[in-house]
């Protein structure tokens, strides 16, 4: 009985297929296989994400030529390698057997279209790299940010945010401690971080047992006489300037990273992944509602006036504070030089100003400039986009949706601040710091295989 029963069900399907092409043939008109880009019937059809099936030589010669990945027809860009059509192309082969045929045959005595196969294929190739025994990669990872690259920098990130969290800088309980409560060595700290032309006066501060509330009474006329003997007039009025300064807030005043981020942890968060994803919005934001206190100094350490580069240090803490507390304005000359680079080159304003402070910050301060280049050949690349697909016209409503998006973060963090654990904080300070370079650095490899491909 089983066997009787697959023999008639065997019967079954063959009456189908016997009967299904004519029927087919009859409700279907031959116009409805055809390509959209020779308007032949469709060989090896390639159905890409937008829904519209060419032949595949037909999207190969149209990728060679065009140098996009965006569908003949309606211009909607697809996503991975496109694949043949397996069941239209079954069903193509078995109506119309003999144009196809032919058409295979044309084809393949095409030197044009077997060169443009093969670029086709090699850029699939590309796009999803294969491994032995492994199986495939993920495509947009391009190879290098792999899954343990990920969970190494995961843990490391997690060890450094843990390593900040559980213990502070050396220097950075200064910030925080009253001056008048500060040691000896304390302030033999204090004074080397002036600059390395305090060393010849560290010792007499030592002998003479300087601690805080002894700093707190020295005033200008007592460093020009014994014990202390400072004579040259500038190293003087540079050390009173600071005294001045440490009066005024009542603690040591952040003269690094370190420091700055010890006073201002989530300003210091925030800066930092502005900078990076919004840097001209950042610094407006800087000029608006941080004048004083970090807009004047960073400008004033990017573009200096000819007058201002001097040899050492003294002079340019006495050109930034003539009168002790308040900063010089920026001159028309250093504004000019200011709004040509945060126009063009604003990643290049950050980087400048991390290499002013490489004598303080040797790899924080080289890890900031590596992340700036990468980041200005990434904004290269998008402004290439919309110029090689001619989107220019859509950069004002890009730049009012990114304008809306960095204000919602902001405001997110503004309200959300004081309820993320500072561990968290720490690992995410230190992720931006010193692992976003790496992923830029992927980033950057997948744009110049992109653009070497169309080329190509």
């Amino acid at each position: 009985m089983e066997e009787d029963e697959t023999l008639e069900g065997e019967t079954e399907r063959a009456e189908v297929e016997t009967f299904a092409t004519p029927e087919i043939n009859q409700q279907i008109p031959a116009s409805a296989f055809l390509c959209h880009c020779c308007y032949d019937i469709l060989v090896n059809p390639t159905t890409l994400n937008c829904g519209h099936s060419f032949c595949r030589h037909c999207l190969a010669l149209w990728w060679v030529t065009s140098k996009t990945n965006e569908c003949p027809e309606c211009r909607e860009k697809w996503e991975g390698f496109p694949k043949v059509n397996i069941l239209l192309r079954d069903v193509v082969e078995k109506l119309f057997s003999d144009a196809i045929e032919q058409r295979k045959e044309d084809i393949q005595q095409n030197s044009d279209v077997a060169h443009s196969l093969a670029a086709f294929q090699k850029y699939g190739n590309d796009q999803m790299p294969t491994v032995p025994n492994a199986g495939r990669m993920n495509p947009q990872g391009g190879g290098f940010f792999s899954g343990v690259l990920t969970a190494l920098t995961c843990v490391a990130v997690l060890l450094l945010g843990y390593h900040w969290s559980s213990r502070e800088f050396e220097e950075d309980h200064l910030v925080h401690k009253p001056v008048a409560k500060w040691t000896v060595e304390e302030v033999i700290l204090w004074l080397e971080q002036l600059g390395p032309w305090t060393s010849h006066y560290t010792e007499k501060f030592f002998l003479e047992k300087v601690n805080g509330r002894l700093l707190l009474t020295l005033t200008e006329e007592d460093f020009t006489k014994e014990p202390y003997s400072i004579e040259n007039s500038n190293h003087r009025k540079a050390i009173v300037a600071e005294l001045e300064r440490v009066k005024a807030l009542g603690v040591k005043p952040p003269q690094n990273l370190w420091e700055y981020k010890a006073v201002n942890p989530g300003k210091s968060l925030f800066l930092l992944y502005a900078l990076k994803s919004s840097p001209r919005l950042s610094m407006l934001y800087l000029y608006l509602f941080d004048y004083t206190e970090a807009f004047l100094p960073f400008i004033h350490t990017i573009c200096p006036t000819q007058e201002d580069k001097y040899e050492d240090s003294v002079t340019k803490l006495l050109s930034l504070y003539p009168n002790f507390r308040d900063l010089k304005d920026p001159s028309w000359k250093q504004w000019k030089e200011f709004i040509v680079k945060y126009v063009f080159l604003p990643y290049q304003l950050i980087a400048e100003f991390a290499w002013d402070w490489l004598d303080v910050h040797y790899w924080t301060s080289r890890f900031i400039i590596v992340n700036a280049m990468l980041l200005t050949i990434l904004e290269l690349f998008s402004f290439w986009r919309l110029w090689s697909r001619r989107k220019l016209k859509t950069v004002p409503r890009r730049m009012w949706r990114h304008f809306l998006k960095v204000s919602n973060q902001g405001l997110f963090v503004t309200v959300f601040w004081p309820f993320i654990p500072q561990f968290v904080c720490n690992c995410l300070f230190y992720w931006a710091l010193y692992f976003n370079p790496i992923i830029n650095i992927d980033l950057v490899v997948k744009e110049v295989r992109r653009l070497e491909t169309r080329v190509r």
